[in-house]
């Protein structure tokens, strides 16, 4: 299963689960907006004229306040929604194995890479898993070394006393640009309206 499709399906879920909160919401509205009805014939009862200013500013209190709370609602939901796929992706991120773990890391490295300088004594961490990917990667690499691990989702961070250089390319920083870079489209994408 690719990347893509667990991502379109997360996506589906997400979707799905963002029209069900709308609906719930929207069903509130409508209670809300059918109690102040009932209280504003109450109200027209006993003083037309009065009760007619107090209905008329109590029904758009109370529909204010349904929308509002509606609205949070849908937002609140949307933060989780968001929340649980960033969590998925990352849980993916992490699972990856093989030559698509070892390209996506030979990827981070080199781009790292460009930083220093020619001759610099390199000191290369990464996750604890990837210990013996990355010490076969640095074979490629003269001055880099394997320094120890460093929590993250995979990739390197990468550091020369010599440049006074340190680099974050790990999958956490990358995807972190990304998902900043991007938050806009998956929120559309995932509650298009």
């Amino acid at each position: 299963m690719s990347l893509d499709t667990v991502v379109e399906d997360i996506r589906e879920e997400a979707h799905a689960r963002a029209e069900d909160i709308r609906a719930e919401g929207e069903a509130r509205a409508d209670e809300i907006e059918s109690a102040a009805e009932e209280d504003a014939e109450e109200i027209r009862a006993e003083a037309e004229r009065e009760a007619d200013r107090e209905v008329e500013q109590l029904r758009e209190q109370r529909l204010s306040s349904a929308k509002l709370e509606a609205k949070q609602k849908r937002l609140e939901a949307r933060r989780d929604v968001l929340s649980d796929v960033r969590e998925e992706v990352e849980d993916e991120l992490a699972a990856l194995v093989g030559d698509t773990r070892e390209e996506l890391t030979r990827a981070l490295l080199e781009g790292a890479s460009d930083e220093f300088d020619e001759g610099d004594d390199v000191n290369v961490y990464g996750r604890a898993d990837d210990e013996e990917l990355i010490e076969s990667i640095l074979a490629d690499y003269d001055g880099y070394e394997y320094a120890g691990e460093y929590d993250c989702l995979g990739g390197v961070v990468v550091e020369s006393d010599q440049s006074r250089v340190r680099v974050n390319n790990t999958f956490d920083s990358v995807l972190e640009d990304v998902w900043e870079d991007n938050l806009r489209e998956i929120s559309n994408r995932l509650f298009e309206q």
